[in-house]
């Protein structure tokens, strides 16, 4: 299923969006060195449900999962790059820690990743690697705007991936979103330009670039979700949720201050107007 939002829609997907972002700026402040993977879930758990939101994630049991997932947040930490299950670990000093947070609220879904290093330690690929999956991700967005195609996104996504000199998966990508998490069309990360659907105003995609230090090849847990790089390599996953409108690709789940409420990018890009969290 292909969904467009009509306008008062769009406008609720403005406030999930914005719910989301806020969310997940909140949980990486409080991922410090020390930080329980499952207290990062209760804390989830407690914003979602203060703020009038539902999880996407605690009942899915999609085909490729051991679900019902039965968490609030995906926390991915080093080799697991997707579908992170929350777990008894303590984070240390240096990890590469990815959250990936879906909610709804009035009705419709918003989708968000971050990728960063807790503490103080930095290891120069990792902060690189990270670097390569937001700069895709902002080219991704960059190639959305009604009239283009799915393939534009996933050629930009993928060009500079790859320049980046790592390898890409198709297994998982990105996706429509709307009134549920997962919808059509998959937009992969990488792909042919002028290729695959047309865009259209209204519009929900959740885009999200991510790699694997040295390998496109996964190995899933024996928790039965988790997936980690096949050779344990370190991964990083970034992803935003955007409107296609008739001026471009509004990001929906951007990080609140200063300018969130600028006007539109010279690539056409623009990020809508804030919206409080408490």
């Amino acid at each position: 299923m292909i969904e467009i939002l009509t306008p008062a829609e769009l406008s609720r997907a403005r406030e999930t969006g914005a719910l989301l972002a806020d969310i997940l700026q909140a949980l990486k402040s409080r991922s410090t060195v020390g930080t329980n993977l499952l207290d990062l879930d209760e804390w989830a758990q407690t914003m979602i449900t203060e703020a009038g939101a539902k999880s996407c994630y605690v009942d899915y049991a999609p085909s490729f999962g051991r679900g019902p997932f039965g968490h609030y947040i995906c926390t991915s930490v080093n080799d697991a790059v997707l579908h992170g299950l929350p777990h008894n670990y303590a984070l240390a000093d240096g990890d590469l820690l990815t959250l990936d947070l879906a909610i709804t609220k009035g009705g419709i879904a918003a989708d968000s990743a971050i990728s960063f290093i807790v503490g103080a330690s930095k290891p120069p690929e990792s902060v690189a690697m990270i670097s390569a999956t937001e700069r895709a991700l902002t080219a991704g967005i960059a190639a959305a705007g009604p009239g283009a195609r799915i393939g534009d996104i996933s050629y930009a996504i993928g060009s500079v991936l790859r320049e980046a000199g790592y390898p890409i998966n198709t297994e998982f990508g990105g996706h429509g979103i709307g009134s549920t998490m997962h919808q059509d069309p998959h937009v992969a990360n990488t792909g042919r330009a002028g290729r695959g659907y047309t865009l259209r105003p209204g519009l929900l995609l959740a885009l999200e670039p991510w790699v694997m230090a040295d390998t496109a090849a996964l190995i899933t847990d024996a928790d039965g979700w988790t997936l980690r790089s096949a050779t344990g390599s370190r991964t990083a996953h970034s992803e935003h949720t955007i409107a296609i409108t008739d001026d471009g690709a509004e990001i929906l789940t951007l990080p609140k201050p200063a300018d969130r409420d600028r006007a539109v990018t010279a690539g056409g890009v623009h990020t809508g107007s804030p919206t409080n969290y408490s």
